[in-house]
């Protein structure tokens, strides 16, 4: 029986109705969901969509249950719907921070979290780009990754929060390294049967067109591309990411990686924009999000959509289900 904690983001969006629906209209089996957040702000969210109040979490709450887990020094701050407010992001961090140290101790198999506003983040003086970081730091991880799974892709991202003007000298050898191999080793946990192909992105039009175009293809991608062939992975690029997608739909590759944000979300947006899930590669512990952000302008209306949460909560008990099989086989 798994049990997996869903901080529920900031107040001011959408986290709390998309963790409190996907808790309550999907049938979990026995996996137990606690929600984490202000007990009586989502005691309120549970009644406005007609849903049971759910108990407190005690630690024995029976298989299939939905428990709340109010973290001590919770504030019930004032919800302000559509608005960015430092001290909603400060107790967003707050739930953060406690389910990974339930998630390191043993007693959520997996947290799974609700958007957070990143601007509201550096107001309240919390110095990081996203939540990738934040766990990084939680977790003292040094190598960490982004994998996007949604539909018929999987693409890692080789830069993830950067302006584009800085992207070209974030694209290095380590950088490029790093996430293929992260992503390679989570394949297999995510249902790949075989050993991964991967399809590594170019940086430029036409993959540089032999440095006509930009050096970095040439001179940076390619050569580390044909070192991780060396090392025995099965790697191939750079591939214009004009193209690339398209043979990842064709099954060619099993995962994409991609240089930047946009150039790998925007088609897999395009494909899987209510069902896209968000995976923190290279932590101790297991952690995914639905893969969108906080959508204030849709905030209190009760119309968001859950899909992306739900399938946010699926791939977190698979993953925690794998975590253990390996580690079953290690012992």
């Amino acid at each position: 029986m798994k049990t997996i904690g869903i901080t529920i983001g900031d107040t001011n969006g959408i986290g709390p109705e998309v963790a409190v629906k996907a808790a309550f209209k999907q049938n979990w089996g026995d996996v137990r969901i606690v929600l984490i957040g202000p007990a009586g702000y989502l005691l309120d969210v549970c009644e406005v969509f007609g849903f049971d109040p759910p108990d407190p979490w005690d630690g024995s709450n029976d298989p299939g249950s939905v428990s709340i887990w109010e973290p001590e020094g919770t504030l019930e701050t004032e919800v302000k719907f559509g608005e960015v407010d430092p001290a909603a992001s400060t107790e967003a961090a707050r739930w953060i921070t406690f389910a990974v140290k339930a998630c390191q101790g043993g007693v959520l198999d997996a947290m799974v979290t609700a958007p957070i506003c990143k601007e509201g983040f550096h107001e309240a003086g919390i110095e990081v780009p996203g939540h990738t970081e934040l766990l990084a730091q939680l977790t003292k991880s040094e190598r960490v990754g982004m994998l996007l799974v949604g539909g018929p892709l999987r693409v890692g991202l080789v830069t993830r929060h950067l302006p584009i003007r800085e992207v070209p000298d974030a694209i290095t050898p380590e950088a490029i390294r790093e996430i293929t191999e992260l992503v390679a080793e989570v394949l297999p946990r995510l249902g790949v049967q075989r050993k991964p192909n991967i399809g590594i992105c170019g940086l430029n039009p036409h993959a540089g067109d032999g440095g006509t175009i930009g050096v970095e293809d040439r001179d940076i991608i390619a050569p580390t591309v044909e070192a991780l062939r060396k090392d025995g992975l099965f790697v191939d690029g750079p591939i214009p990411a004009d193209t690339i997608f398209h043979n990842a739909l064709s099954e060619i590759y099993d995962a994409v990686i991609a240089m930047y944000h946009d150039q790998g979300l925007a088609p897999l947006k395009m494909l899987a924009f209510d069902i896209g899930v968000n995976i923190t590669l290279g932590l101790p512990i297991v952690r995914t999000s639905p893969d969108h952000g906080t959508a204030f302008a849709i905030a209190g209306k009760g119309v968001a959509n859950a899909s992306s949460m739900v399938e946010a909560i699926k791939t977190a008990i698979q993953l925690s289900e794998t975590a253990a099989s390996t580690a079953s086989a290690t012992d």
